[in-house]
């Protein structure tokens, strides 16, 4: 009798402690989503009010936007291992090293930029092209080169505040302060929209100027964000100590930027080749038609705005699962990992069910040819399906990279899409006369067998690893 009483003691245990765990990952990961979701929000407003010019500009729009994608998400990459050890330096007090990653921030943020903006003004008209190949009786291939020429002409001047920002937002949040990046940001969104309406429309007597007033008002957010996150910052400085005397040198002790620059180089490579992967399979999709990447331009930017749930949900899975590796807790970290990816997977088969009941609807809001709409509603069906898996995918992903295996994500993530979902995405486009609907289902398919790699990989506990412990 003793003995059933304390198994349904420990199974009560249990199940509060999972409760437990759903409830802590929620309270990172909601205040994540509003942010992002507002963020995503307006992006998604800005996208309908350039879908309002016509099938030229949205495809114009749509595929700088994929190109200056890859390089955010280069900056990003880059940032994220210094960001590592930040986090750990402020957390010993240790203000001196905590300054030397806010320093290499600024020294692989600035050759990121310097990188892009090379391949953006020597190599634009010729990345741009990539996405033009493809036939079509709507659309007008030059007139979408010199929209698109001369919306990234503008973009190109909101990279260098873009680079700043997050820099010192990422820096921010490292100490525990994400309330001023947060502020910056609303800004931002509010000088974004107002800029949209007044400079795309010619509202108010402001010049009409269409696709090139969207890309000066991003701009101009670009620059709000950053002014008013410096002002907060420095009005702030006596709570933020590392402000002193940070700019008093600029060299970084070799020790320390060698071990910086290892923890960066896979996570930079890693997000930098998955986006490039993404751009990729776009302009392979576009060879079947040009109508292709208006499509998938309408449909990103609806689930865009719910795929925020399980990003930010894999962003909490790896706090939580990185808390317990870091108390030495594998047994509770292993756990947790397997609730957590299946919470984040049933989450997102909430957003599928919206996405679907919405697909048929949303397209109808931009002013295209039916044949786009109709790529638009399809591609909606096709990613909400894999939500599911794209959610239960993320997470497991982030318990991954808890554990510091840097390298092992950058195989199982870009290297795996480089190697797998792009060869047989060109093979299917190139050399088979099949719908590109399928082909897009069946590299999202492909996914599965990530899926069954990184349960593996979960399972014999290669992650498991406490990297405070070992520094």
């Amino acid at each position: 009798m003793t003995d059933i009483i304390s198994v349904n003691k420990m199974e009560k245990e249990e199940k509060y402690s999972l409760k437990n765990v759903f409830g802590r990952a929620l309270a990172i990961a909601v205040p994540m989503m509003i942010q992002n979701g507002i963020t995503n929000a307006v992006g998604l407003v800005d996208n309908v009010m350039v879908g309002s010019l016509g099938t030229e500009v949205i495809t114009a729009v749509s595929i700088v936007g994929q190109l200056i994608f890859v390089f955010n998400l280069g900056i990003f990459g880059g940032l994220s291992g210094p960001a590592i050890y930040g986090a750990q330096y402020y957390g010993q007090k240790n203000l001196d090293g905590f300054r030397d990653t806010v320093r290499i921030k600024h020294w692989i943020g600035f050759a990121v930029l310097i990188a892009g903006l090379c391949a953006f003004i020597f190599g634009g008209e010729f990345l741009i092209d990539l996405y033009l190949k493809g036939e079509s009786e709507e659309i007008d291939p030059a007139l979408t080169m010199q929209v698109a020429k001369q919306y990234m002409s503008i973009m190109l001047w909101g990279l260098p505040p873009f680079v700043i920002t997050q820099i010192f937002a990422g820096s921010l949040r490292e100490t525990g302060s994400a309330v001023k990046p947060m502020v910056a940001g609303v800004v931002s969104v509010v000088v974004d929209i107002v800029g949209n309406w007044l400079l795309i429309y010619g509202s108010l007597g402001f010049p009409k100027m269409e696709a090139r007033g969207a890309a000066l008002a991003t701009v101009i957010a670009r620059f709000s964000e950053l002014a008013v996150l410096i002002i907060l910052m420095y009005a702030g400085k006596k709570k933020h100590e590392f402000l002193k005397g940070l700019y008093k040198k600029l060299t970084i002790p070799r020790d320390i930027a060698g071990k910086l620059i290892g923890k960066s180089v896979p996570i930079f490579f890693n997000e930098f080749l998955w986006a490039a992967g993404i751009a990729v399979l776009t302009q392979i999709y576009s060879q079947k038609d040009m109508e292709i990447v208006a499509g998938l331009n309408i449909s990103n930017a609806l689930c865009n705005l719910l795929n925020v749930v399980f990003v930010a949900l894999g962003s909490a899975v790896g706090i939580i699962v990185g808390q317990a590796l870091g108390a030495s807790q594998y047994q509770r970290a292993k756990k947790e990992s397997f609730a957590l990816m299946w919470f984040t997977g049933g989450v997102s088969a909430i957003m599928m069910i919206i996405l679907i009941a919405v697909s048929g609807v949303f397209p109808n809001a931009y002013e295209t040819s039916d044949e786009v709409r109709r790529f638009a509603s399809e591609f909606i069906v096709v990613t909400a399906l894999f939500f599911p898996v794209q959610g239960f995918l993320n997470a497991l992903y982030f318990t991954l990279r808890s554990g510091g295996k840097t390298l092992v994500t950058f195989l199982f993530d870009s290297v795996y899409s480089w190697a797998v979902g792009v060869p047989v995405a060109a093979v299917l486009c190139t050399f088979t006369d099949i719908p590109v609907l399928y082909v897009f289902a069946i590299v999202q398919a492909l996914d599965l067998i990530k899926v069954a790699i990184g349960c593996i990989l979960i399972n014999k506990g290669v992650w498991v690893s406490n990297i405070v412990e070992k520094q």
